[in-house]
């Protein structure tokens, strides 16, 4: 059963965004480009789970937990009919004396999550202490002003090449590295309360992420080009800002940040695992799927490197009442692959279902990567944010 449409109505969701004076960021960061756009990260229309088509368009926010969803929001954040690109409110704060713009796009507590309007994310408390995230002395009492200990070179140039196959990739560099002790989780103190929040750096003096697509003219918004990926057999959009493995930042175009890997806990948030100390959420990516960018069965990883589409990996839960306190954009990627058998007698189907996609493995069709290991985490972690969701009206 569809856990989500399970629990909401499924009327069509017209989202009030309200930027109060706490959300108005100010100031600018000369590395950014206002009105600009990197001629790669211009949007193109993705290929996605589903059609686009008798769907109603939910865009997740602070109270997705326990509000309905006709009641959401209001949330910071917004996006363009595509929807394929997101608009963040724009920050501005320091990392040892330098300049940094950051966005911020989850909050462990839900106090804080409500004042920034952005997803609240408990599971991020959980990670505190660890080296997954940057203690920061900060007090602030809206968005801007954090002090970051470690920031990110946006200098070097992005470099991915294929294998025959795709992927793994032949040779990986991504196009933004973090500094030592950088993670996009900062842990700071907001209005007197102690919070653990997503907010990646996306541009300093060295430059900016690949994925920005335009700056607004007076610095206050950012927009940032979005990926789709699955979930419960519906299409969910997300973005993309960090990964652990440099081989996964290149592949998703975003910053390697190690530290992310610390973040508790391998396997925490894995069916049948009980594990008190998770920070992080499942998501599973096949290696090997079907290839071409007009493919309805496209998928993986492979696919990603060598039709440049998002991959479509499949989320286990995203913020919604059903999901209570699963939730966390810190995903523990679980690597999927079909075996030959699979691949020979035309089994390698697209999935869009976590559980699903499961059963492969159950069935003997799936191992995990190399092809042949037993499946469960793969020590790769991404820091991807939800944003929306299109729940098929007539599924």
């Amino acid at each position: 059963m569809n856990h989500f449409r399970a629990s909401i109505s499924r009327a069509l969701i017209v989202r009030a965004i309200a930027l109060t004076a706490v959300l108005a960021p100010v100031g600018a960061v000369s590395a950014l480009h206002p009105g600009t756009a990197l001629a790669a990260s211009q949007p193109l229309a993705p290929a996605r789970c589903f059609a686009q088509v008798g769907v109603d368009h939910v865009v997740f926010g602070p109270d997705s937990f326990f509000e309905p969803v006709t009641v959401q929001g209001p949330t910071s954040f917004r996006e363009n009919a595509g929807p394929t690109v997101v608009t963040y409110p724009l920050y501005r704060g320091t990392s040892q004396g330098r300049d940094v713009s950051y966005v911020i796009t989850d909050a462990s507590n839900l106090s804080v999550a409500q004042a920034l309007g952005v997803n609240y994310a408990p599971k991020l408390a959980q990670a505190a202490g660890t080296a997954a995230v940057q203690n920061s002395t900060s007090q602030i009492g809206s968005g801007n002003g954090i002090d970051f200990p470690a920031s990110v070179d946006f200098s070097p140039a992005r470099l991915l090449t294929p294998s025959a196959q795709g992927y793994p990739p032949l040779a990986a560099q991504p196009g933004a590295v973090g500094e030592p002790g950088y993670s996009p989780l900062v842990q700071v103190i907001f209005r007197d309360t102690t919070v653990v929040l997503d907010a990646p750096q996306i541009a300093n003096a060295t430059g900016q992420a690949d994925k920005i697509v335009t700056v607004a003219p007076d610095h206050r918004t950012v927009s940032y080009r979005e990926t789709d990926g699955c979930y419960d057999n519906e299409s969910v959009h997300y973005a993309s800002f960090d990964a652990s493995d440099p081989g996964a930042a290149a592949i998703e175009d975003v910053t390697y940040a190690p530290n992310l890997n610390a973040a508790p806990t391998p396997g925490c948030a894995d069916p049948a695992v009980v594990a008190a100390n998770c920070s992080r959420e499942s998501l599973i990516a096949f290696t090997n799927g079907q290839t071409g960018a007009t493919n309805p069965e496209r998928q993986g990883l492979n696919a990603a490197i060598l039709d440049q589409e998002p991959p479509l990996n499949i989320l286990k839960e995203v913020p919604h009442p059903g999901a209570l306190f699963d939730y966390s954009p810190v995903w523990d990627i679980h690597q999927e692959t079909w075996t030959n058998t699979a691949v020979t007698d035309g089994l390698n189907l697209r999935q869009t279902d976590f559980s699903a996609a499961l059963e492969q493995v159950t069935a003997g069709l799936a191992t995990g990567f190399p092809a042949g290991t037993p499946f469960g985490p793969s020590g790769l972690i991404v820091n991807c944010p939800v944003v929306s969701l299109d729940v098929n009206v007539n599924g």
